[in-house]
């Protein structure tokens, strides 16, 4: 099928689930299976969104998913409501590449999985939030993210490895804003979860204090590059310490 029918196909699933919601609503259509009806209607929506989405049909795909993520809020299934706030979030993640309401999403996301006591499916939307917070400058709220995901998973014997990770990146974030500040928070973590002490990432960020006491550009790129050889850093830390880096004065503003 062309793009043309696909797209064709979409409208008339849509205009269908539109009616069936119209229906369970009248005094008839509630005697005889309205609750039914609107279930089948948010199936429709959710086939039409995929379809609109192959076509690349955004906005018509995002319509769609917003009209079943209100009827299952409704009915209760959040569960169900989360996950298309998810599609959601990756449609403005991806393809319109509106970060703002990206995080709006999956922050709605989080809110809903909470609240069904899905605490790892509410983390991994919350990092996603925690990640493009820091990338927009929004350090306060990724600090209290990365602190929150890393609290709730040091206790937890399968995951307690990743809560380094989120105490390395709030420690980076705390750095961008004040030296000080960092120091406080490194300290904290550590007696928080002494497993930290031991990582090569708190080693890393002690080095790059005495960098930065020092304004070392030399010592905190050569850091970066003993850590880099042997864990790759991704975009997000390289950005990250990018801008701790160019507060040393006189730096370039690169890691070579």
């Amino acid at each position: 099928m062309d793009n043309s029918g696909k797209e064709k196909e979409a409208v008339q699933l849509m205009a269908e689930a539109d009616k069936k919601v119209k229906s369970s609503g009248s005094f008839l259509g509630g005697m005889f299976g309205g609750n039914h009806k609107v279930e089948d209607a948010c199936e429709m929506y959710a086939r039409a969104a995929n379809m609109f989405k192959m076509v690349k049909n955004w906005s018509e795909a995002i319509n769609c998913l917003n009209q079943a993520i209100d009827i299952y809020t409704d009915m209760g299934r959040f569960t169900i409501a989360a996950k298309h706030h998810i599609t959601i979030a990756e449609v403005y993640e991806s393809e319109l590449v509106d970060i703002e309401k990206a995080i709006a999403h999956y922050e709605q996301a989080a809110d809903y999985y909470k609240g069904e006591e899905s605490n790892s499916s509410a983390n991994k939307c919350l990092l996603k939030v925690g990640h493009y917070s820091a990338q927009m400058e929004q350090y306060a709220k990724a600090i209290e993210i990365y602190e929150q995901v890393a609290t709730s998973t040091m206790d937890n014997p399968l995951l307690k490895y990743n809560a380094k990770e989120y105490f390395f990146k709030a420690s980076l974030c705390h750095f961008i804003v004040d030296e000080l500040n960092a120091k406080l928070a490194i300290e904290k973590y550590e007696e928080m979860f002494p497993a930290f002490s031991d990582s090569r990432e708190l080693k890393l960020l002690k080095k790059l204090l005495d960098a930065h006491e020092e304004q070392n550009s030399e010592a905190f790129t050569e850091a970066v590059k003993d850590f880099d050889s042997v864990s790759r850093l991704d975009q997000w830390l390289t950005t990250m310490l990018l801008r701790i880096k160019k507060t040393i004065q006189g730096d370039a503003g690169d890691l070579k």
